[in-house]
């Protein structure tokens, strides 16, 4: 009985412990589709990272993401860091010219 007392303690514990995913929401200056997948793809790939989808329509990309692994500041800067503005932060320079064409500023 101790055991199984025990067990349904620890199984509630860590239910409870277990942090629920923060949201953050992202402007972006993406304007098609090899957009959206470059973006998606880095913010993915990003360690915290639950979820992110980009709306092209939009050009805001949602992120779920652990608060213990990432924060929102890091995951502007992987926006910023591949070419794209994020919010109020303008793309790296270098990152936006290695585009392709079509996907930089005016490019469409």
């Amino acid at each position: 009985m101790k055991k199984l007392l025990f067990l349904l303690f620890i199984s509630l514990s860590s239910s409870f412990l277990a942090q629920k995913p923060a949201h953050v929401t992202i402007q972006t200056n993406a304007q098609c589709g090899d957009c959206k997948e470059r973006i998606e793809t880095a913010l993915n790939q990003t360690k915290g990272v639950v979820y992110a989808e980009l709306n092209i329509e939009t050009k805001v990309v949602e992120v779920k993401y652990k608060v213990s692994k990432t924060d929102p500041v890091i995951l502007h800067k992987v926006v910023t860091s591949i070419g794209y503005d994020a919010d109020d932060q303008k793309a790296d320079p270098i990152a936006q010219k290695a585009l392709p064409l079509c996907c930089q500023p005016d490019g469409h």
